[in-house]
């Protein structure tokens, strides 16, 4: 573990969150629906969920990072959208909408000084890639390649979320309301995975797992020693 590295525990930590706030809201839903709530009340308290987990992570850190304005705008935006309509439908669709604000995010960002998609990389990778595990915030100011990296994965992983952001929406208008809700989570899922492959294709062609690479190259030049001849 470098010194800029996060320990195992919290990367783990950062995983289990993500599975969370997908998975927790959609098996509060079909619990409260069973127990004879309406299927608007379920799904608004369902919503909940991932608002308190975010606000958890916050008050944890005790400050506002990049990251940590992302979860907390969808967090607000969420419950804002919440109250704007009554409907079922409505609700199912805000899921859409608020994916349709995150690509954006990502997609604004990927020209920022540090792309959002960075910010969730680096939670889980540094440390573990580079020659010699070097701090993230390194190889951003040395190697123009892993800056072009951060910025090319926050355009693809921007402009699938805004797709998938598409397909959620006509679903929430075209499919029986009780079905959405696992849809959606089935759907996170696919999409998950399809971006891993993607971007994990990307990144060992572009040599971020290589530490011998020529992505890592201006490093290795940096630090080699001029030789000076005896006179």
């Amino acid at each position: 573990m470098t010194a800029q590295g996060e320990p195992p525990t919290s990367r783990g930590r950062s995983a289990l969150a993500i599975v969370w706030d997908v998975g927790a809201p959609i098996g509060m839903y079909y619990v409260l629906h069973g127990l004879g709530l309406s299927t608007f009340l379920a799904l608004l308290l369902s919503a909940v969920l991932p608002g308190l987990t975010s606000l958890y992570q916050v008050v944890r850190a005790g400050r506002l990072d990049g990251l940590g304005v992302f979860m907390v705008s969808i967090t607000v935006a969420s419950a804002l959208a919440s109250l704007v309509s009554g409907s079922p439908r409505f609700l199912l669709a805000k899921d859409g909408l608020l994916t349709a604000f995150a690509g954006g995010w990502l997609l604004v960002t990927a020209r920022a000084e540090r792309p959002v998609v960075f910010m969730f990389a680096r939670v889980l990778l540094e440390g573990r890639v580079g020659p010699h595990g070097e701090s993230w915030d390194l190889l951003w100011e040395r190697l123009p390649g892993f800056r072009r990296i951060w910025r090319v994965a926050g355009v693809i992983w921007g402009t699938a979320t805004i797709a998938d952001a598409a397909l959620r929406f006509a679903m929430a208008y075209t499919l029986p309301v009780n079905e959405v809700p696992a849809l959606n989570g089935l759907q996170w899922g696919v999409l998950f995975v399809l971006l891993q492959v993607v971007t994990n294709v990307y990144y060992h062609r572009a040599g971020l797992y290589d530490p011998g690479s020529a992505l890592y190259a201006p490093l290795t030049e940096q630090s080699r020693p001029v030789y000076e001849p005896d006179l």
